[in-house]
């Protein structure tokens, strides 16, 4: 089974969680979105600061995430405090919530939370929508430090082959199929930024991100997640990387490995596809 004594259930948090708690000052719900033109700014939770996730989440300058200074003056422009219970969803089956919390945990930060089912599952119910922009008092957000063992890079990757080839380390590769495989250089979502070459890093197992959600984009129970990964021979006892193209979908993997399974050792290549499928000189499998 999973390892429960390293599980944190409560970073999962439903709409009726968050609907009660919409007037609470220790929460803070954030809508983290790749479009803010066709999410956030049409309707979102009441109360809801925006994130856009191009502009927030990622350096201005250098394709990396966004650095620890930005980090904290984005928590700070947020009304965020230490102590503050971090809600995130959004657009896009909660890719870039996900990422972004990856992000927040990746900077420290003790309490941060996925609403199940995001945006989409909020409409669904019937849940209240507005357009406004709720005003928010800033605060003054301490430093940040990163957290070793949450984020790997692609030198990190490549000197681990061996160990991945032997079983010694899981890398999950949570894109499509046609992606693994190959046949296509990018998901549907962005037909226009392919990579160099197609293919997966040679060694990894095929486990899309879609396969832990319900159609209604929450998350399956515990033992269904349990029995997927060992299906594919990924185990707690073994040391996981995920990846997929840019970072989103694999912190979504991430979370539910992390969080909902209590995998004790689970990192997040951010670099993904785009860093590797673009790099000269590393390995590549395609069938």
């Amino acid at each position: 089974m999973s390892r429960p004594e390293f599980a944190h259930p409560e970073a999962l948090v439903s709409t009726e969680w968050v609907a009660e708690h919409l007037a609470s000052p220790e929460v803070r719900v954030l809508e983290v979105d790749y479009n803010p033109d066709a999410s956030y700014r049409q309707g979102h939770v009441p109360g809801a600061v925006l994130v856009d996730w191009r502009r927030d989440i990622n350096h201005r300058v250098r394709r990396d995430i966004v650095d620890s200074p930005r980090a904290q003056e984005l928590l700070s422009r947020c009304g965020v405090l230490p102590r503050t219970t971090l809600v995130l969803y959004g657009d896009f089956s909660n890719w870039f919530a996900a990422f972004a919390l990856w992000v927040f945990r990746y900077y420290g930060l003790p309490d941060v939370r996925l609403m199940d089912g995001g945006r989409r599952k909020w409409i669904e119910e019937g849940r209240p929508l507005t357009q406004e922009t709720p005003p928010v008092a800033s605060t003054e957000f301490p430093s940040l430090t990163a957290v070793e063992g949450l984020r790997v890079d692609q030198e990190f990757v490549r000197a681990r082959l061996d160990d991945v080839m032997d079983g010694r380390w899981m890398l999950i590769d949570v894109r499509s199929p046609a992606e693994f495989h190959g046949e296509v250089t990018a998901p549907p979502e962005y037909p226009n930024e392919n990579a160099q070459r197609s293919g997966h890093i040679p060694g990894a197992r095929n486990v899309p991100w879609s396969e832990v959600v319900r159609p209604d984009g929450t998350f399956k129970s515990r033992e269904e997640l349990d029995e997927l990964y060992r299906s594919w021979g990924i185990v707690p006892e073994r040391p996981v990387i995920t990846y997929c193209r840019i970072g989103e979908r694999s912190s979504h993997t991430w979370f539910v490995l992390k969080y909902l399974l209590g995998y004790p050792d689970v990192r997040n290549y951010d670099g993904s596809w785009a860093e590797w499928g673009n790099r000269i000189g590393v390995p590549i499998e395609r069938p």
